[in-house]
């Protein structure tokens, strides 16, 4: 069983910038990534400084490079099954092969569970989008449906109001709406359309072109905003004992400042333990939780060496 200093699991930014820490302290590291980045379907990655607007495949392959340029092993896979504690080592394995570890990062990112509406998965993150700050900019001046499922769809409908003066409100499921949030929507001059959408419609060349109604309506749409749920990929970190955490964007693996989860020896970072976090401050939690089991380490090397003699 080859073992190593930090197993890294999850390959996105936040992975690889935990590895690149750890791999420039010299310690033996290993990503092992699943390849599924949340963000591929998107063209482009944005507030990523010195890097706005690149390919998120780009970026990450450039990434992977700069993480082996330290020494880091990285292979590709799932994750079958991690087990053991900090006291005993931790043990991972997948496709046959074993590893063992001193420490473990779960970089696992989250899952986007959306509306069982037909075409919506496939709009995803192109025409169909969450995020003002992250896809925002590329729909400004379209014709905007906002989808009400949840507490959060009238926040989005404010946030993209001030990116086009064309935001329709679809109520999709009623309880999104309550008594404050209508006057929120009015204030705005945001109309609302009280009907379910039974499926998102695209025209000969695959663009976004409407929603139908329940009624048989179709309304006209350039961008689709949709509050997804979004849920840690978190099963392995059960697996362990670890327990979930919950806000009103889903199910996190709750972490410390420095990315230390409630097992010893298991650091979180990226959208695993925040939900909200965009590329670069995903990256930035992974750094941190590198430099955290760096020194995790060092103290341990510390408290295993042999008091010193007595003069």
């Amino acid at each position: 069983m080859e073992h190593y200093e930090a197993i890294v699991i999850g390959g996105g930014s936040a992975g690889l910038a935990a590895a690149i820490a750890l791999g420039r302290s010299r310690r033996t590291v290993l990503v092992i990534d699943e390849g599924k980045p949340r963000n591929a379907a998107a063209q482009h990655a944005h507030n990523i400084l010195g890097n706005e607007g690149i390919n998120p495949l780009d970026f990450l392959s450039r990434g992977r490079q700069e993480a082996m340029n330290y020494g880091v092993q990285i292979i590709e896979g799932a994750v079958d099954q991690l087990g053991g504690s900090m006291e005993t080592g931790f043990s991972v394995t997948m496709s046959g092969q074993a590893f063992s570890a001193d420490r473990i990062v779960l970089a696992t990112g989250l899952v986007d569970d959306l509306p069982p509406i037909p075409g919506l998965a496939r709009a995803w993150g192109d025409t169909a989008v969450r995020c003002a700050y992250c896809h925002g900019w590329e729909v400004r001046d379209q014709e905007i449906l906002v989808l009400g499922i949840g507490p959060m769809s009238t926040h989005q409908a404010m946030m993209f109001s001030q990116l086009s003066p064309s935001i329709t409100f679809i109520n999709h499921t009623p309880a999104a709406l309550n008594d404050e949030n209508r006057a929120t929507l009015a204030a705005l001059e945001i109309p609302v359309i009280e009907q379910a959408v039974q499926a998102i419609d695209f025209d000969a060349q695959g663009n976004l072109d409407s929603v139908t109604l329940a009624d048989g309506r179709k309304v006209n749409a350039q961008a689709l905003v949709v509050a997804s749920q979004m849920n840690a990929q978190a099963s392995l970190y059960l697996s362990l004992g670890g327990q979930l955490a919950e806000n009103p964007f889903g199910t996190f693996i709750q972490v410390n400042e420095m990315g230390a989860t409630a097992l010893p020896g298991v650091y979180a970072a990226g959208n695993a333990s925040n939900l909200g976090a965009m590329v670069m401050a995903a990256a930035a939690s992974g750094t941190v939780a590198g430099a955290a089991i760096n020194a995790d380490l060092l103290g341990s090397r510390l408290a295993k060496a042999p008091a010193p003699a007595k003069p």
